[in-house]
């Protein structure tokens, strides 16, 4: 065991951009490592992180998105008791709960409600491109790869078009209050800017209770009183919100860098499939969940005590060597792309992954037939977000 690996840095750029060297000597030498700047134990081997994920038993998922231990106490004060905000969403709980409600969402998510979304999405894509095309240059992030999501999950979820700025306004305001380490002036600033998101999806729920639509509101607020509470189902809509908003089209920038850098673009229609799985892969949004030991966990030497946080690194489970031989190398058509836990796993595997996966290979179908020169704008600096969890480019400049 060496005892001079860095700990993880939320802070620094390499943490999202380039954490790959960090993370191998992990899994090489601190399978089970403690990270003093997290709080918490990280699990970084694919076996390991998919054995957690399939044990809700010794690793809880009760209050693991809430990461509201980073939260001052005057920002708390402020939150009230919507400080613990996803508290009942399905990927934040336990059975049975989580039963009950992963049985109520995917009645929205059947595969032929998801098949239908497809043309809706081409033809996003399509009309976002016969307004861009002519300029010859983008903003791949700000202007290509998120209208066309957040439109069909608009849509999905029934928001009208006149509020969807507001609500990518406010859903990004509530990933970094709760998902990303803030100052304590700029957590109060983001802690108004989501009562007031919170208020908007409540008045959402309630229209739709007095004048159903077709739409996923609609569908789960039928459900009130039966198989979810009122909490529960703003809880559903405002995440569901987040995965358009912010988690697929934050996948869309990371695959269209990678394909552009790998010189893979535009990708032949046959591989479109497997080239989103090695995208994830490499790439993925998703850095990890956090899950919460209910006993004492012996592993490889060491022991995760009872209580603790404990950090599954997907980020690092998609890039462990004995699953992925040569992991930093992107294969486009690699065999076992597809093993990567982007989604989760086991019974926290996302209810939303089918129709997120027809977002990415849609778009990229259609971007590559539409813009088969697109390429980087040289010099332009590329930089991602930060956050404890999300992998996310801040801007990313193409031309075509």
């Amino acid at each position: 065991m060496t005892d001079d690996i860095e700990d993880f840095d939320v802070g620094s750029e390499w943490h999202v951009a380039a954490p790959y060297d960090f993370l191998r000597r992990l899994r090489r030498d601190r399978p089970v490592f403690h990270s003093e700047h997290l709080g918490a134990y990280v699990l970084s081997r694919h076996a390991d992180v998919r054995a957690a994920y399939g044990d809700p038993r010794r690793f809880s998922s009760k209050g693991s998105l809430t990461i509201s231990r980073s939260l001052t106490r005057e920002t708390k004060e402020k939150l009230g008791e919507h400080g613990s905000f996803l508290s009942s969403f399905v990927a934040n709980v336990d059975p049975p709960d989580h039963t009950r409600l992963r049985r109520s969402v995917s009645k929205a998510f059947t595969p032929r409600a998801v098949a239908a979304m497809e043309q809706a999405f081409r033809r996003l894509n399509e009309d976002l491109l016969d307004r861009l095309e002519p300029r010859g240059r983008a903003d791949f992030v700000s202007e290509i790869g998120h209208e066309p999501s957040i439109k069909l999950t608009a849509r999905f979820i029934g928001v009208p078009e006149a509020d969807e700025t507001f609500v990518q306004t406010h859903v990004k305001d509530w990933f970094q209050l709760f998902l990303s380490p803030q100052p304590p002036d700029r957590q109060l600033e983001l802690a108004d800017s989501f009562l007031t998101y919170l208020d908007y999806v409540d008045r959402l729920v309630a229209a739709r209770a007095k004048d159903p639509q077709d739409d996923f509101t609609s569908l789960m607020t039928s459900l009130i009183g039966g198989e979810l509470s009122h909490r529960e189902v703003v809880e559903l809509i405002s995440t569901i919100l987040l995965g358009g908003n912010d988690t697929v089209p934050n996948q869309l920038g990371n695959s269209v860098l990678r394909l552009l850098r790998e010189d893979a673009w535009p990708v032949p229609p046959e591989l479109v499939p497997n080239a989103v799985e090695e995208c994830m892969r490499i790439d993925g949004a998703s850095l990890g969940s956090f899950r919460h030991a209910l006993t004492d966990v012996p592993l490889h030497g060491e022991t995760i005590p009872a209580g603790s946080l404990v950090l599954l690194s997907t980020d690092s489970a998609a890039h462990d060597e004995s699953v992925f031989p040569d992991p930093e190398r992107f294969l486009i058509d690699r065999p076992n792309a597809a093993e990567h836990m982007v989604f989760g796993y086991g019974i926290h595997f996302c209810v939303g992954a089918a129709l997120g996966r027809l977002q990415l290979r849609t778009a990229l179908d259609v971007l590559g037939r539409r813009l088969p020169r697109l390429r980087l704008v040289a010099g332009e600096p590329i930089a991602y977000r930060r956050s404890l969890v999300g992998r996310g480019l801040a801007s990313l400049a193409v031309e075509w």
